[in-house]
Protein backbone atom coordinates (compact mmCIF):
# COMPACT_ATOMS: atom_id res chain seq x y z
CA UNK A 1 0.00 0.00 0.00
CA UNK A 2 1.10 3.61 -0.91
CA UNK A 3 1.33 6.38 2.20
CA UNK A 4 -2.89 7.17 1.14
CA UNK A 5 -3.92 4.11 1.98
CA UNK A 6 -2.03 3.84 4.63
CA UNK A 7 -3.06 6.89 6.20
CA UNK A 8 -6.82 5.61 6.09
CA UNK A 9 -6.48 3.06 8.80
CA UNK A 10 -5.63 4.94 11.58
CA UNK A 11 -5.98 8.67 10.98
CA UNK A 12 -8.55 11.13 11.60
CA UNK A 13 -8.08 14.63 9.28
CA UNK A 14 -9.30 17.72 10.55
CA UNK A 15 -12.84 19.18 9.05
CA UNK A 16 -13.55 15.85 6.83
CA UNK A 17 -16.32 13.17 6.27
CA UNK A 18 -14.29 10.32 5.68
CA UNK A 19 -16.97 7.85 4.94
CA UNK A 20 -17.18 10.37 1.46
CA UNK A 21 -13.75 11.58 1.76
CA UNK A 22 -10.98 10.79 -1.68
CA UNK A 23 -7.72 9.21 -1.06
CA UNK A 24 -5.61 11.98 0.25
CA UNK A 25 -2.10 12.93 -1.72
CA UNK A 26 0.72 11.86 0.45
CA UNK A 27 2.86 15.14 0.62
CA UNK A 28 6.44 13.77 0.96
CA UNK A 29 8.42 17.31 0.54
CA UNK A 30 8.36 20.93 0.08
CA UNK A 31 10.90 23.84 -1.17
CA UNK A 32 9.55 27.66 -1.13
CA UNK A 33 5.88 27.80 -2.63
CA UNK A 34 6.15 24.10 -3.95
CA UNK A 35 4.86 20.81 -2.69
CA UNK A 36 5.64 17.34 -4.47
CA UNK A 37 3.36 13.92 -3.74
CA UNK A 38 4.32 10.31 -2.95
CA UNK A 39 4.20 9.97 -7.05
CA UNK A 40 5.92 12.81 -8.06
CA UNK A 41 2.98 14.81 -8.74
CA UNK A 42 3.83 19.29 -8.06
CA UNK A 43 1.52 21.19 -6.47
CA UNK A 44 1.38 25.18 -6.37
CA UNK A 45 0.26 25.87 -2.38
CA UNK A 46 -1.83 29.42 -3.34
CA UNK A 47 -3.05 28.98 0.50
CA UNK A 48 0.35 28.61 2.57
CA UNK A 49 -0.99 25.50 3.97
CA UNK A 50 -3.34 26.86 5.87
CA UNK A 51 -1.72 30.75 5.92
CA UNK A 52 1.41 29.80 7.93
CA UNK A 53 4.19 29.54 5.31
CA UNK A 54 4.57 33.12 4.51
CA UNK A 55 8.24 32.35 3.84
CA UNK A 56 8.16 29.06 1.93
CA UNK A 57 8.48 25.38 2.96
CA UNK A 58 12.05 24.67 4.03
CA UNK A 59 13.17 27.58 4.26
CA UNK A 60 16.65 27.51 5.53
CA UNK A 61 17.18 30.16 7.56
CA UNK A 62 14.40 29.36 10.52
CA UNK A 63 15.75 25.69 9.78
CA UNK A 64 19.14 26.75 11.00
CA UNK A 65 17.75 28.31 13.95
CA UNK A 66 16.06 25.53 14.81
CA UNK A 67 18.41 23.65 14.72
CA UNK A 68 20.92 26.14 16.62
CA UNK A 69 18.32 25.99 19.65
CA UNK A 70 17.49 22.18 19.38
CA UNK A 71 21.35 21.67 20.53
CA UNK A 72 21.34 23.88 23.15
CA UNK A 73 17.92 23.92 24.88
CA UNK A 74 14.79 22.20 23.22
CA UNK A 75 12.26 23.17 25.97
CA UNK A 76 12.08 24.21 29.71
CA UNK A 77 8.74 24.86 31.88
CA UNK A 78 7.87 28.50 31.70
CA UNK A 79 6.14 28.26 34.79
CA UNK A 80 8.99 29.15 37.49
CA UNK A 81 11.62 29.85 34.57
CA UNK A 82 12.62 31.49 31.73
CA UNK A 83 15.03 31.81 28.90
CA UNK A 84 16.88 33.84 26.41
CA UNK A 85 14.55 32.87 22.81
CA UNK A 86 11.64 34.03 24.92
CA UNK A 87 13.36 37.04 25.73
CA UNK A 88 14.60 37.86 23.16
CA UNK A 89 11.13 36.96 21.06
CA UNK A 90 9.29 39.59 23.71
CA UNK A 91 11.60 42.41 23.07
CA UNK A 92 11.47 41.94 19.32
CA UNK A 93 7.70 41.77 19.29
CA UNK A 94 7.61 44.88 21.49
CA UNK A 95 9.10 46.35 18.45
CA UNK A 96 6.45 45.41 15.74
CA UNK A 97 3.37 45.53 17.96
CA UNK A 98 0.96 48.79 18.18
CA UNK A 99 2.59 50.66 21.56
CA UNK A 100 0.11 49.97 23.96
CA UNK A 101 1.05 46.04 23.75
CA UNK A 102 2.65 45.41 26.48
CA UNK A 103 1.99 41.51 27.53
CA UNK A 104 2.59 38.69 26.05
CA UNK A 105 1.29 35.18 27.14
CA UNK A 106 2.07 32.18 25.42
CA UNK A 107 0.15 29.24 24.15
CA UNK A 108 0.41 26.41 21.23
CA UNK A 109 -2.27 27.79 18.41
CA UNK A 110 -4.87 30.25 17.25
CA UNK A 111 -7.72 28.85 19.10
CA UNK A 112 -5.77 28.73 22.09
CA UNK A 113 -4.87 32.01 21.74
CA UNK A 114 -8.35 33.41 21.47
CA UNK A 115 -9.42 31.03 24.44
CA UNK A 116 -6.81 33.34 26.79
CA UNK A 117 -8.03 36.53 25.22
CA UNK A 118 -11.71 35.61 26.05
CA UNK A 119 -10.62 34.17 29.92
CA UNK A 120 -8.71 37.37 30.80
CA UNK A 121 -11.35 39.63 29.71
CA UNK A 122 -13.69 37.51 31.82
CA UNK A 123 -11.34 37.07 34.91
CA UNK A 124 -10.01 40.62 34.52
CA UNK A 125 -13.68 41.62 35.53
CA UNK A 126 -13.86 39.00 38.30
CA UNK A 127 -11.27 40.13 39.86
CA UNK A 128 -12.64 43.71 40.10
CA UNK A 129 -16.03 42.79 41.62
CA UNK A 130 -18.06 43.84 38.40
CA UNK A 131 -20.12 40.94 36.65
CA UNK A 132 -19.77 40.94 32.85
CA UNK A 133 -20.15 37.54 31.73
CA UNK A 134 -20.72 37.76 27.99
CA UNK A 135 -19.15 38.45 24.84
CA UNK A 136 -19.74 40.63 21.69
CA UNK A 137 -18.59 39.07 18.43
CA UNK A 138 -19.08 39.45 14.25
CA UNK A 139 -21.70 37.34 12.83
CA UNK A 140 -19.89 34.65 10.35
CA UNK A 141 -16.69 35.09 12.27
CA UNK A 142 -14.36 32.09 13.05
CA UNK A 143 -12.53 31.89 16.09
CA UNK A 144 -11.06 28.50 16.52
CA UNK A 145 -12.15 24.96 17.41
CA UNK A 146 -11.66 25.40 21.44
CA UNK A 147 -14.97 25.75 23.59
CA UNK A 148 -14.50 29.67 24.08
CA UNK A 149 -13.21 30.51 20.68
CA UNK A 150 -16.12 28.23 19.26
CA UNK A 151 -18.57 29.90 21.21
CA UNK A 152 -17.08 33.34 19.87
CA UNK A 153 -17.52 31.87 15.99
CA UNK A 154 -20.45 32.38 14.47
CA UNK A 155 -20.17 29.76 11.30
CA UNK A 156 -23.24 27.48 12.89
CA UNK A 157 -22.60 24.48 11.16
CA UNK A 158 -18.65 24.22 13.18
CA UNK A 159 -20.60 24.76 16.38
CA UNK A 160 -24.29 23.86 15.99
CA UNK A 161 -23.43 20.40 17.78
CA UNK A 162 -22.16 22.38 21.20
CA UNK A 163 -25.52 24.59 21.34
CA UNK A 164 -26.17 25.18 25.11
CA UNK A 165 -22.68 24.73 26.13
CA UNK A 166 -21.07 27.21 25.06
CA UNK A 167 -20.17 31.17 27.01
CA UNK A 168 -23.17 33.94 25.72
CA UNK A 169 -22.05 35.34 22.67
CA UNK A 170 -23.98 37.49 20.79
CA UNK A 171 -23.46 38.27 17.16
CA UNK A 172 -23.60 42.01 15.49
CA UNK A 173 -23.70 42.42 11.99
CA UNK A 174 -20.09 42.85 9.93
CA UNK A 175 -19.36 46.15 8.63
CA UNK A 176 -19.20 45.42 5.26
CA UNK A 177 -19.53 48.51 2.86
CA UNK A 178 -23.13 49.14 3.37
CA UNK A 179 -23.71 48.04 6.30
CA UNK A 180 -21.96 49.92 8.29
CA UNK A 181 -24.83 51.56 10.61
CA UNK A 182 -26.14 48.58 11.01
CA UNK A 183 -23.39 47.03 12.93
CA UNK A 184 -22.74 50.38 14.83
CA UNK A 185 -26.25 50.52 16.35
CA UNK A 186 -26.14 46.74 17.41
CA UNK A 187 -22.70 47.11 19.35
CA UNK A 188 -24.01 50.56 20.84
CA UNK A 189 -27.00 48.79 22.04
CA UNK A 190 -25.37 46.04 23.53
CA UNK A 191 -22.35 47.79 24.96
CA UNK A 192 -25.07 50.39 27.05
CA UNK A 193 -26.41 47.04 29.07
CA UNK A 194 -22.48 46.82 30.89
CA UNK A 195 -23.02 42.82 30.61
CA UNK A 196 -20.20 42.43 28.02
CA UNK A 197 -16.26 42.15 28.98
CA UNK A 198 -15.19 42.52 25.43
CA UNK A 199 -15.46 42.55 21.68
CA UNK A 200 -13.54 40.00 19.67
CA UNK A 201 -13.06 40.58 16.14
CA UNK A 202 -10.96 39.56 13.05
CA UNK A 203 -9.34 42.79 11.73
CA UNK A 204 -10.44 43.89 8.51
CA UNK A 205 -10.60 40.45 6.61
CA UNK A 206 -12.99 37.10 7.79
CA UNK A 207 -10.77 34.50 6.94
CA UNK A 208 -12.89 31.52 7.10
CA UNK A 209 -16.00 33.36 5.58
CA UNK A 210 -14.70 33.52 2.79
CA UNK A 211 -12.19 36.84 3.13
CA UNK A 212 -14.98 39.41 4.26
CA UNK A 213 -13.78 42.57 3.97
CA UNK A 214 -14.83 45.70 5.97
CA UNK A 215 -12.99 49.40 6.62
CA UNK A 216 -10.36 50.42 9.15
CA UNK A 217 -12.33 53.84 9.65
CA UNK A 218 -15.36 51.30 11.08
CA UNK A 219 -13.72 49.11 12.98
CA UNK A 220 -11.93 52.34 14.54
CA UNK A 221 -15.65 53.26 15.39
CA UNK A 222 -16.34 50.01 16.93
CA UNK A 223 -13.53 50.15 19.26
CA UNK A 224 -14.31 53.40 20.13
CA UNK A 225 -17.73 52.49 21.47
CA UNK A 226 -16.20 50.11 23.14
CA UNK A 227 -13.90 51.75 24.89
CA UNK A 228 -16.22 54.38 26.19
CA UNK A 229 -18.17 51.53 27.72
CA UNK A 230 -15.43 49.85 29.22
CA UNK A 231 -15.67 46.82 26.89
CA UNK A 232 -12.15 44.89 26.33
CA UNK A 233 -11.29 44.62 22.40
CA UNK A 234 -9.34 41.88 20.97
CA UNK A 235 -7.64 41.20 17.61
CA UNK A 236 -8.11 37.75 16.24
CA UNK A 237 -4.82 38.72 14.08
CA UNK A 238 -4.12 34.78 13.58
CA UNK A 239 -4.86 34.91 10.08
CA UNK A 240 -3.80 38.11 9.17
CA UNK A 241 -0.96 38.68 11.60
CA UNK A 242 2.82 38.90 10.02
CA UNK A 243 2.29 40.55 6.70
CA UNK A 244 -0.73 39.30 4.97
CA UNK A 245 -3.16 42.68 4.87
CA UNK A 246 0.20 44.57 3.79
CA UNK A 247 0.70 45.91 7.10
CA UNK A 248 2.84 43.71 9.63
CA UNK A 249 -0.61 43.55 11.60
CA UNK A 250 -4.09 44.62 10.37
CA UNK A 251 -4.23 46.49 13.64
CA UNK A 252 -1.74 48.67 12.18
CA UNK A 253 -4.33 50.04 9.72
CA UNK A 254 -6.32 51.37 13.24
CA UNK A 255 -5.67 54.58 14.69
CA UNK A 256 -7.11 52.90 17.73
CA UNK A 257 -5.61 49.43 18.55
CA UNK A 258 -7.03 46.82 20.31
CA UNK A 259 -6.34 46.03 24.13
CA UNK A 260 -5.74 42.06 23.05
CA UNK A 261 -4.27 40.97 20.35
CA UNK A 262 -4.05 37.08 19.63
CA UNK A 263 -1.39 35.71 17.19
CA UNK A 264 -0.69 31.88 15.72
CA UNK A 265 -0.13 30.33 12.20
CA UNK A 266 2.70 32.78 10.37
CA UNK A 267 4.33 33.17 14.01
CA UNK A 268 6.86 30.86 13.46
CA UNK A 269 7.13 30.37 9.70
CA UNK A 270 4.66 27.37 9.58
CA UNK A 271 7.52 25.21 11.52
CA UNK A 272 6.37 24.66 15.12
CA UNK A 273 3.12 25.17 16.54
CA UNK A 274 3.11 28.23 18.84
CA UNK A 275 0.71 31.02 19.73
CA UNK A 276 0.63 34.45 20.88
CA UNK A 277 -1.65 36.54 23.52
CA UNK A 278 -0.90 40.24 23.81
CA UNK A 279 -2.30 43.08 26.18
CA UNK A 280 -2.03 46.14 27.31
CA UNK A 281 -0.13 47.18 30.89
CA UNK A 282 -3.88 47.95 32.26
CA UNK A 283 -4.51 44.54 31.62
CA UNK A 284 -1.75 43.26 32.98
CA UNK A 285 -2.28 45.14 36.29
CA UNK A 286 -5.85 43.64 36.54
CA UNK A 287 -3.92 40.20 37.80
CA UNK A 288 -0.86 41.85 39.49
CA UNK A 289 -2.07 41.58 43.31
CA UNK A 290 -1.05 40.20 46.43
CA UNK A 291 -3.97 38.02 46.26
CA UNK A 292 -2.67 34.68 44.41
CA UNK A 293 -6.06 33.98 43.33
CA UNK A 294 -6.28 36.59 41.46
CA UNK A 295 -3.86 35.33 38.96
CA UNK A 296 -4.09 33.57 35.91
CA UNK A 297 -4.07 30.01 36.21
CA UNK A 298 -3.83 28.88 32.78
CA UNK A 299 -0.70 27.31 31.05
CA UNK A 300 0.20 25.05 28.60
CA UNK A 301 3.10 22.42 28.74
CA UNK A 302 4.82 23.96 25.49
CA UNK A 303 4.08 27.51 26.63
CA UNK A 304 7.18 30.13 25.32
CA UNK A 305 9.26 27.08 23.91
CA UNK A 306 12.53 28.09 23.10
CA UNK A 307 12.53 26.31 20.05
CA UNK A 308 9.44 27.67 18.79
CA UNK A 309 10.65 31.28 20.09
CA UNK A 310 13.82 30.64 18.26
CA UNK A 311 11.42 29.74 14.67
CA UNK A 312 9.18 32.81 15.78
CA UNK A 313 12.59 34.99 15.42
CA UNK A 314 13.96 33.93 12.16
CA UNK A 315 10.34 35.00 10.95
CA UNK A 316 10.32 38.12 12.04
CA UNK A 317 13.74 38.92 10.77
CA UNK A 318 12.56 36.94 7.41
CA UNK A 319 9.58 39.46 7.52
CA UNK A 320 11.38 42.76 7.88
CA UNK A 321 14.24 42.30 5.30
CA UNK A 322 13.91 44.48 1.78
CA UNK A 323 13.28 41.22 -0.33
CA UNK A 324 9.82 40.02 1.45
CA UNK A 325 8.41 43.30 1.81
CA UNK A 326 9.10 43.76 -2.04
CA UNK A 327 7.49 40.55 -2.63
CA UNK A 328 4.72 41.23 -0.22
CA UNK A 329 3.62 44.56 -2.52
CA UNK A 330 4.68 42.25 -6.08
CA UNK A 331 2.01 40.42 -4.91
CA UNK A 332 -0.61 42.74 -4.22
CA UNK A 333 0.01 44.50 -7.55
CA UNK A 334 -0.77 40.89 -9.56
CA UNK A 335 -3.62 40.70 -7.43
CA UNK A 336 -4.79 44.18 -7.94
CA UNK A 337 -3.77 42.97 -12.27
CA UNK A 338 -5.89 40.18 -12.17
CA UNK A 339 -8.51 41.24 -10.37
CA UNK A 340 -8.81 43.94 -13.46
CA UNK A 341 -8.85 41.22 -15.74
CA UNK A 342 -11.66 39.24 -14.12
CA UNK A 343 -14.01 41.10 -11.94
CA UNK A 344 -16.13 41.58 -14.77
CA UNK A 345 -16.31 37.89 -15.95
CA UNK A 346 -20.14 36.93 -16.56
CA UNK A 347 -19.44 34.30 -13.69
CA UNK A 348 -18.20 36.83 -11.16
CA UNK A 349 -20.01 38.71 -8.79
CA UNK A 350 -17.77 40.20 -6.77
CA UNK A 351 -13.96 40.52 -6.11
CA UNK A 352 -11.80 41.96 -3.09
CA UNK A 353 -7.82 42.56 -2.62
CA UNK A 354 -6.22 43.45 0.22
CA UNK A 355 -2.27 42.58 0.57
CA UNK A 356 -1.41 38.97 -0.47
CA UNK A 357 -5.40 38.32 -0.10
CA UNK A 358 -7.70 38.10 -3.14
CA UNK A 359 -10.69 36.61 -2.93
CA UNK A 360 -12.93 36.02 -5.47
CA UNK A 361 -17.32 35.17 -5.41
CA UNK A 362 -18.52 33.50 -7.81
CA UNK A 363 -22.25 33.52 -9.01
CA UNK A 364 -25.11 30.84 -8.37
CA UNK A 365 -28.51 30.58 -8.24
CA UNK A 366 -28.81 29.32 -4.72
CA UNK A 367 -26.88 29.78 -2.04
CA UNK A 368 -23.76 27.02 -2.05
CA UNK A 369 -23.13 25.27 1.73
CA UNK A 370 -19.57 25.91 3.01
CA UNK A 371 -18.43 22.31 1.65
CA UNK A 372 -21.37 21.66 -0.90
CA UNK A 373 -21.18 20.20 -4.39
CA UNK A 374 -19.98 23.73 -6.27
CA UNK A 375 -16.43 23.94 -3.34
CA UNK A 376 -15.81 20.30 -3.96
CA UNK A 377 -15.64 20.69 -7.90
CA UNK A 378 -13.75 23.50 -7.46
CA UNK A 379 -11.48 21.68 -4.85
CA UNK A 380 -10.60 18.37 -7.11
CA UNK A 381 -10.29 20.62 -10.01
CA UNK A 382 -7.62 23.01 -8.78
CA UNK A 383 -5.96 19.62 -6.96
CA UNK A 384 -6.03 17.67 -10.27
CA UNK A 385 -4.50 20.98 -12.09
CA UNK A 386 -1.62 20.78 -9.10
CA UNK A 387 -3.05 24.05 -7.09
CA UNK A 388 -3.77 23.88 -3.56
CA UNK A 389 -6.70 26.00 -3.06
CA UNK A 390 -9.58 25.78 -0.67
CA UNK A 391 -12.76 27.39 -1.67
CA UNK A 392 -15.23 28.56 0.72
CA UNK A 393 -18.78 27.71 -0.59
CA UNK A 394 -18.78 29.78 -3.88
CA UNK A 395 -15.66 31.85 -2.64
CA UNK A 396 -12.32 31.06 -4.30
CA UNK A 397 -9.50 32.69 -2.44
CA UNK A 398 -5.46 33.57 -2.64
CA UNK A 399 -3.37 33.30 0.21
CA UNK A 400 -0.14 32.53 -0.97
CA UNK A 401 3.52 32.72 0.71
CA UNK A 402 5.20 35.32 -0.07
CA UNK A 403 8.26 33.72 -1.74
CA UNK A 404 5.96 32.37 -4.60
CA UNK A 405 6.87 33.24 -8.41
CA UNK A 406 5.42 35.48 -10.80
CA UNK A 407 4.83 32.70 -13.03
CA UNK A 408 3.45 30.41 -10.46
CA UNK A 409 1.26 32.96 -9.62
CA UNK A 410 0.15 33.34 -12.93
CA UNK A 411 -0.22 29.41 -13.60
CA UNK A 412 -2.65 30.11 -10.14
CA UNK A 413 -4.56 33.18 -11.65
CA UNK A 414 -5.28 30.65 -14.82
CA UNK A 415 -6.41 27.71 -13.20
CA UNK A 416 -8.88 29.63 -11.67
CA UNK A 417 -9.95 31.20 -14.94
CA UNK A 418 -10.36 27.61 -16.68
CA UNK A 419 -11.95 26.55 -13.36
CA UNK A 420 -15.11 29.72 -14.28
CA UNK A 421 -15.33 28.19 -17.31
CA UNK A 422 -16.31 24.95 -15.55
CA UNK A 423 -18.87 25.85 -13.11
Amino acid sequence: MNLSQRDKKHNWHPYTQHKTAPDFPAIVRGKDALLWDENGKEYIDAIASWWVNPFGHSNTIIAEAIYQQLTTLEHVLFGGFTHKPAVLLSEKLMEILPPNQQKLFYSDNGSTAVEIAIKVALQYNYNKGIKKTKIIAFEDAFHGDTFGAMAASGITFFTEAFEGSLLEVVRIPVPTFGNEEKSIQALENLVKTNQFAAFIFEPLVQGAAGMVMYSAEVLDHLIAICKQHHVFTIADEVMTGFGKTGKTFASDYLSIPPDMMCLSKALTGGTIPMAITTFTQEIFDGFYDDDTNKALFHGHTFTANPTGCAAALASIQLLQNDATQSNIERIHQSHLDFQTKIQNHPKVKTTRVLGVIFALEIKTETQESYYGNLRNKLYNFFIENGIILRPVGNIVYILPPYIITENQLQKVYQTIEKALEMV
